[in-house]
């Protein structure tokens, strides 16, 4: 992997949750995603809490994604606009219940929020998440010898990325492609990653 060179076109350090707040509120419009650069522990030096950095995020739109390492002393965490159709996770789901309550969204979340209602973004996961086996793969494992045992056999967290895998697909040929391929993994009791 490339090592990442941070700038300030890249990155931001913030120590405190209102330093991170102010930075989204007026830089939340950019395409482009940054680096939240953090000191790791050990240093005694101020850092946000996973959790609270990640909800302020979803209040202006945005979502995390790699993390990283850029020294003994720093993490860095990628933060980026969410895109219109990404699906959203149910802890994700259950945060945004949370700012709601608490007043704290703000507009351009509200908006995210919006749009994933409106074109299954919001939902795209649920399944997924409950483990609920579609039909087409239970048919693709069930033709497979030794496929569904495995299968079963895989723990939830291994069935979730590869029953989310298939939810993302947008073309039916993209889903018959992926299907195919979970069922032949499974059969040969490997995972999808």
């Amino acid at each position: 992997m490339a090592e990442v060179v941070l700038t300030a076109e890249n990155s931001v350090h913030a120590e405190t949750l209102a330093q991170w707040r102010d930075w989204l509120a007026e830089h939340h419009t950019r395409r482009e995603g940054v680096w939240l650069v953090q000191w790791r522990r050990h240093t005694g030096r101020p850092a946000l809490e996973y959790e609270d950095a990640v909800c302020e995020a979803l209040a202006w739109g945005w979502i995390d994604s790699t993390a990283g390492t850029v020294d003994a002393d720093r993490t860095r965490l990628w933060y980026a606009p969410r895109r219109p159709r990404s699906g959203w996770s149910a802890p994700n789901k259950r945060r945004v219940e949370r700012l709601l309550a608490e007043g704290r969204m703000q507009p351009p979340g509200q908006r995210a929020i919006d749009l994933a209602r409106e074109n299954g973004a919001w939902t795209l996961y649920d399944d997924a998440e409950r483990l609920v086996l579609p039909d087409d793969l239970a048919a693709a494992l069930a033709a497979r010898p030794g496929a569904r045992e495995h299968w079963d056999a895989f723990p939830p967290s291994a069935r979730k990325v590869a029953l989310s895998w298939l939810a993302e697909a947008r073309r039916e040929e993209t889903r018959v492609r992926r299907v195919l391929g979970v069922a032949e993994a499974a059969a040969r009791g490997e995972r999808v990653r």
